[in-house]
């Protein structure tokens, strides 16, 4: 029954994904209505996500998201997250490696809709470029979305925290708002299958701007670790590892 779910799943997301692809180039003229057809997009994939693969999405915590522009930064399990962001996201511009850019039609979309884009390879001349952009997306009332570990990591996996959700804050002096989740365990990473259950993305307390570097990278990586720790111990029960002990610590 999971294979031929995940079968028919797969099919339908990735040809509607064409097709909507397509079907919405007019809208591409303009950024709002890029942005509104993206997220229209995205809605149609949570459906998909919750009808076919049979897993529910639960967003928490919308409260915790400010009013104007911020960053958010999210645990980064599967593919689900990404789009099922969107719409829980008002007014959101991804972080994104370049290369997605570059993608004929999806690329198209995050071009015109003002995604950031990074160069992975550049380092500090990237930062600094991701900063210009992310200055103006601010400014424009924009929340920033990155995946602070920068890909997806296996469910209960070591922590691998890179610099660039830090930088951004020290340089833009906005809150942070945290993202936990639970994703990894219904569609992992690498795997055809999708397993029904319940999917919780849940937003946590907000940042306050001002932390020094140390102290703000310490802060986000306690508070998502250990709220996602505890999404997992709800959804299939504690680890009994060193690692999870370390994280609930």
């Amino acid at each position: 029954m999971i294979v031929a779910r995940s079968l028919a799943f797969n099919l339908l997301f990735y040809l509607s994904t064409l097709v909507l692809g397509f079907v919405g180039l007019p809208t591409l003229v303009s950024r709002r209505a890029a942005t509104a057809w993206g997220t229209a997009w995205a809605r149609w994939l949570v459906w998909l996500t919750e009808h076919v693969a049979g897993i529910r999405i639960e967003v928490r915590g919308r409260e915790h998201i400010p009013e104007g522009g911020c960053l958010v930064a999210a645990k980064h399990q599967s593919a689900l997250e990404t789009y099922s962001l969107v719409p829980a996201v008002p007014g959101f511009s991804f972080i994104l490696k370049r290369e997605l850019n570059w993608i004929p039609v999806f690329g198209w979309y995050t071009a015109r809709t003002g995604m950031i884009p990074v160069d992975r390879g550049k380092r500090g001349a990237a930062l600094r470029a991701i900063a210009i952009h992310a200055r103006a997306a601010i400014a424009a009332g924009r929340r920033i979305i990155i995946f602070p570990e920068g890909t997806r990591r296996p469910v209960r996996a070591a922590p691998s925290y890179k610099f660039g959700a830090t930088y951004l804050y020290a340089e833009l002096g906005v809150p942070c708002v945290p993202v936990a989740v639970n994703t990894g365990l219904y569609w992992p990473r690498r795997s055809f299958l999708r397993r029904p259950g319940t999917a919780v993305i849940e937003f946590l307390p907000a940042i306050p701007p001002g932390l020094d570097k140390d102290a703000f990278q310490q802060t986000l990586e306690a508070a998502i670790e250990t709220a996602t720790e505890k999404l997992l111990a709800e959804a299939v029960g504690p680890a009994r590892t060193r690692q999870s002990q370390r994280v609930s610590a």
